[in-house]
């Protein structure tokens, strides 16, 4: 009698987990989502892949993560609601107030891909602009699969201006910024792996898609050790922007460095976290993840958020190739400041590593596909 009650809870509870986890067919029957609320997202990401990012790591996409931070760092447990409530499109909304920072120098043309869509989806502007990062990583080959979470309200003010750190930055001041926002050193490094797929607009003269790394459309670790590699030479800055670089080993090639990335890779705070990312794929995934999800509900209640993370594209897969030092660099040319062993990396063999500035391989940015 025991056993066959304890038959019968067990087909009751198998039935009542069905149910609860019946997915919902969303309208137009081309999605299916576990909550009617996410419907919505999986056709943003259609749109966002069709006609915005082509389903490629290019330059929109790098764009579009890049405005994920500047929008979700204006908040301030110190200054309270009042200087701004993070993750909350206050970017968008705002933009004429909040671009008056020269730190969100650049983060204009997101804006100005993105917003269109608040007229045609039925999203907050912070949903929008998180959601929009998300799907834009997902195109990098070896990114991970980013959280989302959707319901943040839209701001009703923008965040005080000064909020965004700087490259010129101090790197204590640096800290003490993140740490009133809420994030530890070592969540800051977690956040600059989005630097694997970065590059400048503002910072160089005349130049646009200045890269930080050698593989700026492939999520990967070598911006990690190119930062520590000894610099010989900086790229001509654009006015008043000098501070915002140092020297680095491949500027000849088109790379710049970050005063602050390299600060940053050398602070006894962070220099190991920063070397641990050297050719650890996996722990790089797992640490921009989690700082991602952190950041992208920055400033926000979500006990009442929905769970969409499902709408999120699954990545491409990471390129099969290890971290090593471009063709003319060594081991002989890094600028340890752990005192961990150095990850022991193979050297690319030939002429100087020739950095693409198209997608597709050319070196030519006119040419880029549009």
């Amino acid at each position: 009698m025991v056993l066959k009650l304890s038959v019968a809870l067990l087909a009751l509870a198998c039935t009542v987990s069905a149910s609860y986890y019946k997915r919902i067919t969303c309208p137009g029957g081309k999605h299916t989502a576990s909550h009617e609320a996410c419907c919505v997202f999986f056709d943003l990401a259609d749109e966002l892949q069709k006609t915005k990012f082509d389903s490629q790591c290019g330059e929109e996409a790098h764009e579009s993560l890049r405005l994920c931070f500047h929008d979700a760092i204006g908040f301030s447990k110190s200054m309270g609601p009042a200087a701004g409530t993070g993750a909350d499109g206050s970017i968008m909304l705002f933009n004429d107030t909040e671009l008056m920072d020269p730190a969100n120098n650049g983060v204009d043309d997101a804006i100005d891909l993105l917003s269109p869509l608040l007229q045609t989806f039925p999203v907050s502007a912070g949903d929008l602009i998180q959601f929009a990062g998300a799907v834009a990583v997902s195109n990098c080959p070896g990114s991970p699969r980013l959280e989302f979470l959707a319901g943040r309200p839209n701001a009703t003010h923008p965040a005080a201006l000064g909020l965004v750190p700087k490259p010129e930055d101090n790197v204590n001041k640096i800290f003490a910024r993140l740490k009133d926002a809420g994030f530890t050193p070592q969540e800051l490094v977690a956040l600059l792996v989005s630097h694997t797929v970065a590059r400048s607009d503002t910072l160089i003269a005349n130049r646009s898609a200045v890269p930080f790394d050698s593989t700026p459309f492939t999520f990967d670790s070598q911006v990690f050790l190119e930062v520590l590699l000894k610099g010989t030479k900086s790229l001509p800055p654009s006015a008043g922007e000098a501070p915002a670089q140092v020297p680095n080993a491949l500027a000849a090639q088109g790379e710049m460095r970050l005063q602050s990335d390299f600060a940053i890779a050398h602070d006894p705070e962070t220099a190991c976290t920063w070397q641990d990312m050297i050719n650890d794929q996996e722990l790089m995934m797992s640490s921009f993840k989690s700082a991602m999800a952190k950041l992208a509900v920055t400033g926000q209640d979500t006990y009442d958020f929905v769970d969409c993370s499902e709408a999120v594209p699954i990545p491409q897969p990471a390129v099969n190739k290890a971290t090593t030092f471009p063709a003319g660099t060594g081991p002989k040319d890094v600028q340890q400041s752990c005192k961990k062993p150095f990850p022991a990396l193979k050297t690319d063999p030939g002429t100087p590593t020739t950095i693409p500035e198209c997608i597709d391989g050319n070196t030519n940015l006119a040419d880029c596909p549009s």
